[in-house]
């Protein structure tokens, strides 16, 4: 059947496989999981849809969803888009202000949370929420009614006949959600986004997904478009949903759960590169020498197979018995896809996982634009390490006289929620949607992108260089976890690093470091010298202007929670900026 709306999904699921025994599924606080079969997937949207118009959420009411992935979050928000309410989903680890400010922008007026931390910030802002009349709490926490009786309200005062009118009179065009940028600066914006703009990012990535794929595993946030907008291509091609309890479990839900698709950033993925090498110093003589020789094949793989040799393809044939059969059963996935998006991954990451079984689709977006603007497929150079595939389907992709890539399509947003201005500063009159990413195309026309408008600066010697450029060669090195280039108005380029402490502490256990102390740890001289030789390493490929001059290896790692990152793991570089503004001084001196 067709679906025009983002609710039709669950009838198109039902027309396809009526039966699926495991439609969403999570782990209790005991590490079991439960599961939810289509039916009840179905059952729990209409009784919470019953629930909300029992108590007077009308069409285009905001309804915030304020929590970590779990099925009734799925279930909450095909509710209120079904009854042509507005769902707005809002991060369970943002500050107290920034609820504040969303919560009265938006007029949410029923809140649904998670966590007892949310609920206390919530609690002691309720009283400058007027528009919010309602607040429910998943679990039962002895303070707000909860999500069992949201759902015994609806069983109670069934409302199908209106349910079915409601449903009826939601248009495409109409606001089905409102997402607030996380951003790495300002305040965040509500971007509005039809049904439409969604249902049409699923037609056109339907046939991404194998027929025989068959189940994915979640643990990128619903709050994000990217997140939300996958999962409802998993839901719309009938796939089980898992959602993984946190990141620390990821790699036993891989092995527990065997997913054909999981999304994921490139930090993870990196994350996963380094486990997987430093495995092999484990094994010894010649068991070792194939090993590294393998994972250095591996990076150097071609997806494209008319662009792999016959000498290539046997030796690869050969790794893959020996290597890489054994790194998958390791990993416990059956992967069909591996997306990873948010951020520029390295090309041998690419190549790597390609080559060992776990193909990498790179994804391009943002949330203005619902989110995908280009994407990997399956067509001839449509999956190249490098680029983020051709335009989907639909999109004009251009590039303007300073290399920002503009696009305009089914995919662009209604518009910003109450700011026009900030509206027409991005879709200009013809309708192209302003990115601030700079790019260009491949002779495929494939496109790859080079890095943000605002992360170019000028040096004192009138120099423009890219940040992007010189921070993804510092965070090549396996010491670095994130890197911040810094030189605007400057004679030279300087970097604060935040160190790899997993890596760097098995680096001193090798060699006889104490590493149980951080800030002495990098204050040792052989650690200096390690940094100084990945730095030299980092300039080899860089220009003149480029070069890092100084740096500064900081006693710390950075966290969504501490306002480092953004929820997709991203550098806020604003916030990086102040809380080193007399670190980064020091370095120019």
């Amino acid at each position: 059947m067709e679906i025009r709306r983002l609710f039709d999904i669950l009838e198109h699921y039902k027309a396809n496989k009526p039966d699926q025994a495991v439609a969403l599924a999570m782990k209790n606080d005991n590490g079991e999981w439960i599961k939810y079969s289509l039916a009840d997937y179905c059952h729990y949207t209409d009784m919470a849809a019953y629930a909300l118009i029992e108590l007077g959420i009308g069409p285009k009411d905001k309804v915030a969803i304020i929590s970590t992935n779990r099925p009734e979050w799925n279930m909450m928000d095909m509710a209120v888009m079904k009854i042509g309410a507005i769902t707005v989903p809002v991060y369970p680890n943002i500050t107290e202000a920034d609820y504040l400010y969303i919560l009265r922008h938006c007029e949410a007026k029923l809140l649904l949370i998670e966590g007892a931390e949310v609920m206390r910030k919530i609690e002691h802002i309720l009283p400058e929420l007027p528009d919010v009349k309602y607040v429910y709490t998943f679990k039962d926490r002895g303070h707000f009614p909860y999500w069992d009786q949201f759902i015994r309200l609806g069983e109670e005062h069934p409302h199908p006949e209106e349910l079915t009118i409601r449903a009826a009179e939601v248009r495409p065009e109409q606001c089905s959600t409102i997402m607030y940028t996380s951003g790495t600066t300002g305040k965040p914006k509500g971007v509005m986004l039809s049904h439409s703009n969604i249902v049409n990012q699923l037609l056109h990535l339907y046939h991404i997904i194998a027929d025989w794929s068959h189940t994915a595993l979640s643990f990128l946030p619903l709050c994000h478009a990217y997140e939300r907008m996958l999962v409802f291509l998993y839901q719309y091609r009938g796939l089980s949903v898992y959602y993984a309890r946190n990141l620390g479990t990821i790699g036993e839900d891989i092995r527990t759960v065997h997913p054909s698709m999981m999304s994921t950033v490139p930090l993870m993925l990196e994350k996963m590169y380094d486990k997987i090498y430093q495995s092999g110093k484990q094994q010894h003589g010649l068991a070792k020498w194939i090993f590294y020789r393998s994972i250095r094949l591996a990076c150097r793989y071609h997806i494209e197979k008319s662009d792999r040799t016959l000498i290539y393809r046997l030796r690869h044939r050969m790794a893959d018995r020996l290597v890489y059969s054994k790194i998958r059963k390791g990993i416990g996935g059956d992967f069909d896809i591996v997306v990873s998006g948010a951020a520029m991954i390295r090309p041998h990451l690419v190549s790597f996982f390609s080559a060992i079984g776990m193909p990498v689709y790179e994804g391009y977006g943002m949330t203005e634009t619902s989110p995908v603007i280009a994407v990997s497929c399956n067509e001839k150079y449509g999956r190249e390490a490098g680029t983020v595939g051709f335009p989907l389907g639909g999109v004009e992709i251009a590039f303007t006289d300073n290399h920002e890539l503009i696009c305009r399509g089914h995919n662009v947003m209604m518009g910003y929620y109450k700011d026009e201005a900030l509206t027409h500063s991005v879709i200009d009159a013809d309708g192209w949607m302003h990115t601030g990413d700079t790019g260009r195309f491949t002779d495929k026309g494939q496109v790859v992108i080079t890095g943000r408008l605002k992360n170019l600066f000028k040096s004192s010697l009138g120099k423009y260089i890219n940040s992007a450029v010189i921070e993804t060669r510092c965070t090549e090195s396996p010491y670095v976890e994130h890197a911040v280039a810094f030189g605007d108005n400057q004679r030279f380029v300087v970097a604060l690093l935040v160190p790899d402490l997993t890596r760097l502490k098995e680096w001193c256990g090798e060699h006889g470091i104490p590493c149980d102390d951080t800030e002495q740890m990098l204050k040792e001289p052989a650690v200096t010298e390690l940094y100084n030789q990945e730095i030299q390493n980092c300039n080899e490929n860089l220009s003149e202007a480029e070069k890092v001059k100084k740096f500064k290896v900081l006693p710390e790692t950075w966290s969504v929670a501490d306002g480092m990152l953004t929820p997709t793991l991203k550098v806020k570089r604003g916030e990086v900026e102040k809380k080193y503004a007399d670190i980064i001084a020091d370095l120019y001196k």
